[in-house]
């Protein structure tokens, strides 16, 4: 009688585990498959948290550590905290920051967004790119970030969807729908980025994520759909700070 093959289970879809398996040619993909737009869109995110002179900064699901660093060179004031359950993604961020010479301001943790080791009112800003479509809880985690900032300090969400807006929206649909899976299979060699096209699709419409944001504790300043709707720039702050 033949032995049982024993498989590896796949990671689940969106978990700290599958994002360990790309992290290596994560930031190539993000550039290829947005055809480098993703900087852009990070800088209108930095932009939009306001952030004040000595600002302390959360990043949640900070990944390879773009987001942090560009708040960091942006602010040389600022001090940014970037979390992240996936550890080779932090491993590569933690080698990119030495890199950049930003150690001094630029700290990476492993941690759960949906459960933050912070305390109250800790940060001026928080942010979250391309990060809250694969939290489970979405709610616990908005809830998380208005508890973390201070009254009057900004969250911005950025978030990757289907676009709707304009007359080229159904050419860009095709490259969300079509274009990037393949990319992103023949660039990493694995599939996990046909996660990345299913999440996209599922993620809720821009007016219903901004409800639930609101329902999680959270007033939401601004909504700004950038490149056709291929994302969505969320911009809020904790209920009961002063507009």
């Amino acid at each position: 009688m033949s032995e049982p093959v024993h498989q590896t289970p796949s990671p689940n879809p969106g978990s700290g585990e599958m994002f360990d398996h790309i992290a290596g040619r994560y930031d190539l993909l993000n550039r290829v498959m947005s055809m480098g737009i993703d900087q852009s869109w990070r800088r209108k995110t930095v932009a939009a948290m306001e952030l004040p002179a000595g600002a302390r900064v959360l990043d949640l699901a900070t990944g390879t550590g773009d987001l942090a660093l560009m708040i960091a060179r942006l602010h040389p004031d600022a001090r940014v905290v970037g979390s992240d359950p996936s550890s080779r993604m932090l491993e590569v961020g933690v080698e990119k920051v030495a890199r950049s010479g930003l150690a001094d301001r630029v700290e990476l943790q492993a941690g759960d967004a949906q459960a933050l080791p912070y305390e109250d009112d800790s940060f001026d800003g928080c942010c979250i790119a391309f990060g809250i479509r694969n939290v489970p809880d979405r709610s616990a985690a908005l809830a998380e970030m208005a508890r973390v900032t201070k009254p009057g300090g900004r969250i911005a969400v950025l978030e990757l969807g289907e676009p709707s807006v304009g007359w080229l929206s159904p050419i860009a649909r095709f490259h969300v729908r079509k274009v990037i899976p393949r990319i992103g299979g023949m660039l990493s060699g694995s599939r996990e980025y046909k996660y990345l096209q299913e999440s996209i699709a599922a993620f809720p419409s821009a007016e219903e994520f901004a409800r639930q944001m609101q329902v999680s504790g959270l007033n939401v300043l601004d909504v700004k759909p950038l490149t056709f709707g291929a994302c969505t720039l969320f911009v809020a702050e904790p209920q009961g700070a002063a507009s």
